[in-house]
């Protein structure tokens, strides 16, 4: 890309020019729509990065401002690709800004017809996503980088960054390769939630395989020799169920939430099951809490299949393998991210509020790795469903905003 020269004086006077008069809404729509499009569930993000590379490439980036990572290498999921990033050059003095959004959707989004309809885009099959979680986030940071670069706009260094498999435990940001993002001194993620909403904190996790282990008889001829894995399971849910520690977790004044959301085992009614997985997670606000949870899990089910006996006196045995997914975290108030999206949102003519969430972000590990980053979302509502929608006004807005923020403009 040409650099432009702008003195200092006049630069930030023509950002704001081009800030008002804002991006090709109908081009970015469309964008979205053709990004929706696009398979990609986690793990399998190429054909989203290809396009995305070729929309810059069209546009006049050089291909040396083009690069990826080996992200999807230290992931449980490996995958096609790692992340995408994209730099450019300031042609303005300021601290360098990032914007980003992740290329992966859930499996549920794949094959996704989205149409326009009424205000909204929605799937056309009644039987899939929508996948605007988050390809209408990609739509948004790809527009400001082409607005930018197709029209010469004044700007700071900017680095625009797509990341992989964030659905599946936000690991394309956990592993991204800090020194291709060239240290932002401010950061701007886009994900779901209204344009307006900035997600200042987020809650931290952590997710636990259980494997339990009985013995297998015949449940017809010796059930007695047997020891039942589910039996074991079904004892600690209850268990975990009875006092509190399974589902809203609140104990004095401390809160956070779990949840087993995936049971296998068992093959024939005619065996007694000698082996179950379960898969589990546990939240909360409080890392203290959160591995407090784990713990009364852990000793649940190892309690359980201490209780669990055949006529030997063999009992089962449960192991519990746990990790932590994502750390909490809070933004400082006056964080200079959070007040540069606020003024965004109001040069755009928004009211903006800020909000905490319970869900992870890509912007839970950005923030721990040393880069404050702050979310704002892009008008997806219902995500993760089949009737899951995009709001186009909202979406428009979104896209005005990260035009503002990427041409430092919102002051």
């Amino acid at each position: 890309m040409p650099k432009v020269r702008s003195s200092t004086k006049t630069a930030p006077r023509q950002a704001l020019h081009a800030a008002h008069h804002g991006p090709d809404l109908s081009a970015a729509l469309d964008r979205a729509i053709e990004l929706m499009a696009i398979a990609g569930k986690s793990g399998e993000e190429r054909h989203v990065a290809e396009y995305i590379t070729r929309q810059l490439r069209k546009a006049g980036v050089p291909a040396s401002a083009i690069t990826s990572d080996d992200a999807n290498r230290h992931t449980p999921y490996h995958g096609q690709v790692g992340n995408l990033v994209c730099t450019l050059p300031g042609t303005v003095r300021g601290p360098r800004r990032l914007l980003m959004a992740h290329l992966d959707t859930v499996p549920l989004c794949v094959g996704c017809r989205p149409v326009r309809k009424r205000g909204v885009v929605q799937s056309a099959d009644p039987a899939t996503g929508l996948g605007a979680d988050d390809r209408a986030g990609c739509a948004v940071v790809l527009t400001a980088a082409l607005e930018i670069v197709r029209r010469r706009l004044p700007h700071p260094p900017l680095t625009f960054f797509w990341p992989v498999q964030e659905e599946v435990g936000l690991y394309g940001a956990r592993f991204a390769r800090l020194s291709l993002l060239r240290k932002p001194r401010l950061a701007f993620n886009w994900d779901g939630g209204p344009a307006e909403k900035l997600t200042v904190g987020a809650t931290g996790a952590y997710r636990m395989t259980i494997e339990i282990t009985g013995l297998a008889a015949h449940a017809g001829g010796a059930p007695e020799h047997g020891v039942s894995a589910i039996t074991v399971a079904g004892l600690a849910i209850a268990d975990l169920e009875r006092r509190g520690w399974l589902g809203d977790v609140r104990k004095g004044q401390r809160h956070g939430t779990s949840n087993i959301g995936v049971i296998q085992g068992g093959a024939a009614t005619n065996v007694v099951t000698d082996r179950v997985m379960l898969r589990a997670e546990c939240r909360s606000h409080d890392p203290d809490f959160r591995r407090e949870i784990l713990t009364v899990f852990e000793q649940a089910f190892q309690e359980a299949a201490g209780k669990v006996r055949n006529v030997a006196g063999v009992s089962a045995q449960a192991a519990i393998d746990s990790r932590l997914d994502y750390e909490a975290f809070r933004l400082d108030d006056r964080e200079p991210c959070v007040l540069a999206a606020e003024a965004a949102i109001r040069r755009t003519g928004g009211q903006p509020f800020r909000a905490i969430t319970n869900g992870g972000l890509d912007a839970n590990w950005l923030s721990a790795r040393g880069i404050p980053t702050v979310t704002l979302g892009c008008g997806q509502h219902s995500v993760h469903t089949t009737g899951e929608q995009l709001d186009i006004a909202a979406f428009e807005h979104a896209c005005r905003i990260a035009l503002c923020l990427a041409t430092a403009s919102e002051g």
